[in-house]
């Protein structure tokens, strides 16, 4: 049977679809029931369904060629739409060859070449104006070939808050996969093969980027803003080229889930090629940042950084210990190593892992004593601050390491002898006699945050600060 329906109400088309419900009498046949529920879904226009079926071994109901023509002139197009179980509580709604179009142009704004929602709430999701919590459960959820043309409302309604939103060119994604999709949390969700190009992006400008795989798992708190938690995400091989930015990352990983007592944040192999943006950046600033450049690559124009901000914590009867460890290398520059102990009393009722959550809760926690060791280690960087810095100053290498360590002196002075032996550490590495510098500090056995905050230059006083150079 073939329909041609002038249908009431406002076209609305989510990201998801915008699969609609309605409500029929559970007498109606199947194929009665989906027609009805297409027909309330689209708003002012024309919607044409070729055919509609039930299938006659399986439980299945199809509705065929569907096309809705809007009256602001978008055009979806559905080849086919397949409810499969029972009609009330399916077991899998499929959607196959999905096309938006601007019907005055018929240029292509968004196609999608198959979605199956497993374990829907509904047959046919309501749209976007008359959603209900309830309708808003998918067992699972998979999404193949999408491609969004960029200059179009349609993906400025999609990307909103990106850099993408209102530019032009193109985004495509293999496939998404999702499992325990609510309005509250998301149980799963994996993105792989995605890339994009165009211009007007925002602060990018022109350019283009791709993105293996996006892994996100426990997102929990999406329908109360400001109180989001997530068990870990892992974004893979992403290379950028744009106006701006030019770089890569092999990996990205990240535990939210400290209720095992560990989380924290690795990044590995980030690279810039900032050999490329400084050729891209305006001719009045190229000399200083090449500058800059030759200092952290050693000349080759490339950073590379890898990184990791880890912690754990452990809860004792009377007090309680969180522990942290941060790592940052800059591939023939430096090294940074921040290590951090502390055994503390937190405010009633709060636990350890709160502490990773909200940092507010350290003003409030008495610290009982612990520890902080810094160590930095040059890997090439501080002899080329020390030859750039004689360079800048007109003199010798050697002069400008003597008003290092005079300056040094001077600050000793000031502050006292612990910050001196700081300072002095630093010239023992743009000297090169002393690859490593190591501060270890120790906090006194009863204090809080407001202690060190209050009064930042008697820090040295406070505190139990122990230096030495490899």
């Amino acid at each position: 049977m073939n329909h041609a329906i002038r249908t009431a109400g406002r076209f609305a088309l989510p990201v998801s679809l915008t699969l609609a419900f309605g409500v029929v009498s559970p007498a109606m046949a199947d194929a009665e029931r989906l027609e009805a529920d297409l027909q309330a879904l689209f708003g002012p226009g024309t919607l044409e369904i070729g055919d509609i079926s039930e299938g006659m071994i399986r439980n299945r109901t199809t509705a065929e060629s569907i096309r809705f023509d809007g009256d602001e002139g978008e055009r979806l197009l559905i080849d086919r739409y397949v409810v499969s179980g029972d009609y009330d509580q399916p077991d899998e709604v499929t959607l196959e060859g999905i096309r938006v179009e601007d019907s005055l142009s018929d240029l292509m704004l968004m196609s999608i070449e198959r979605v199956i929602f497993g374990e829907p709430a509904q047959a046919v999701l309501p749209g976007a104006g008359a959603l209900t919590p309830q309708a808003l459960r998918l067992g699972s959820l998979a999404i193949d070939d999408i491609v969004i043309e960029l200059a179009s409302e349609f993906a400025g309604e999609f990307l909103g808050g990106t850099p993408m939103a209102g530019g032009s060119g193109r985004l495509t994604i293999d496939s998404v996969r999702g499992d325990d999709l609510s309005h509250q949390a998301i149980g799963l969700l994996d993105v792989t093969g995605i890339a994009g190009a165009g211009s007007d992006l925002g602060e990018l400008g022109q350019g283009s980027f791709t993105l293996a795989s996006l892994r996100l798992e426990g997102l929990r708190g999406l329908d109360a803003e400001g109180d989001q938690s997530l068990d870990s995400l892992a974004l893979s091989d992403f290379v950028i080229e744009s106006d701006q930015l030019v770089g890569s990352l092999s990996r990205l990983t990240v535990d939210g889930d400290v209720s095992d007592g560990e989380g924290g944040l690795r990044l590995e192999d980030f690279s810039l090629d900032l050999a490329k943006m400084i050729d891209l950046a305006p001719e009045e600033e190229r000399t200083q940042l090449r500058m800059v450049s030759n200092v952290l690559t050693d000349g080759s124009g490339t950073l590379r950084l890898d990184a990791a901000f880890l912690g754990n914590w452990e809860e004792g009867s009377d007090h309680s210990r969180i522990h942290s460890e941060s790592h940052v290398t800059a591939h023939d520059a430096v090294r940074l190593l921040v290590d951090i102990d502390l055994p503390l009393a937190l405010p009633v009722g709060a636990q350890p892992a709160d502490v990773f959550a909200d940092s507010d809760l350290l003003e409030d926690a008495t610290l009982l004593g612990g520890d902080i060791r810094l160590i930095i280690g040059d890997e090439g960087l501080f002899g080329r601050l020390a030859t750039l810095g004689a360079a800048m100053g007109g003199v010798t290498e050697a002069q400008y390491l003597e008003q290092a360590r005079t300056q040094a002196q001077g600050f000793g002075v000031m502050f006292g002898p612990q910050i001196q032996t700081i300072l002095m550490g630093l010239v023992a590495l743009l000297e090169g006699s002393a690859s490593e510098l190591e501060i270890a500090v120790g906090l006194p056995a009863e204090s809080n945050l407001a202690t060190y905050t209050g009064d930042p230059l008697g820090l040295p006083d406070k505190l139990s600060i122990n230096v030495q150079t490899r």
